[in-house]
């Protein structure tokens, strides 16, 4: 099943799982959790305030050699989102992949989702887990800090505003 057949299937609109597919056309349905939910838009929202100059999005659609893989949080500048605005799934990756780790992700499954963006040129891909942790990543190996966002925190932290 291709990943445009997949869109045009209205039963599969609603489902609360993300949607991906493996080599074979078969559909992979995974569910979330409510904090995975939370981070996703923590990240988006942090990568907006970093780097205005882009856009991000959640579940975005990549082609890749091993069928359409979804991850939770991308960014791409406005030249790339012109580009591509109307394509089921990009056929390159955004500059920036994030993937929340939630608890039936394996570690041998996220590393080879990073493998295939960066097959698909993203520039870094990073990981956050379900405690906040931040793990950033280039073609070469695990980074200190994201080169192309340093100023990106190694932990998202929730605080409560203080009431007066």
């Amino acid at each position: 099943m291709t990943w445009q057949e997949i869109v045009n299937k209205p039963y599969l609109e609603d489902l609360p799982y993300k949607i991906e597919t493996n080599e074979n056309g078969q559909v992979i349905m995974s569910p979330t959790v409510f904090l995975h939910g939370i981070y996703q838009s923590r990240v988006a929202k942090i990568l907006e305030q970093l780097l205005p100059n882009g856009i991000t999005s959640t579940e975005t659609a990549i082609e890749t050699s091993k069928g359409t893989k979804v991850p939770d949080v991308a960014w791409f500048d406005f030249v790339f989102f012109e580009q591509y605005r109307d394509v089921a799934d990009l056929p390159v990756a955004p500059p920036i992949c994030v993937e929340i780790i939630s608890k039936n992700n394996s570690m041998r499954e996220i590393t080879g989702k990073r493998k295939l963006y960066f097959e698909r040129q993203a520039i870094e891909v990073w990981t956050c887990d379900l405690e906040g942790n931040m793990r950033f990543f280039d073609v070469k190996g695990e980074l200190e800090d994201s080169s192309f966002v340093p100023d990106f925190p190694k932990k998202i932290v929730f605080t409560r505003p203080k009431s007066g």
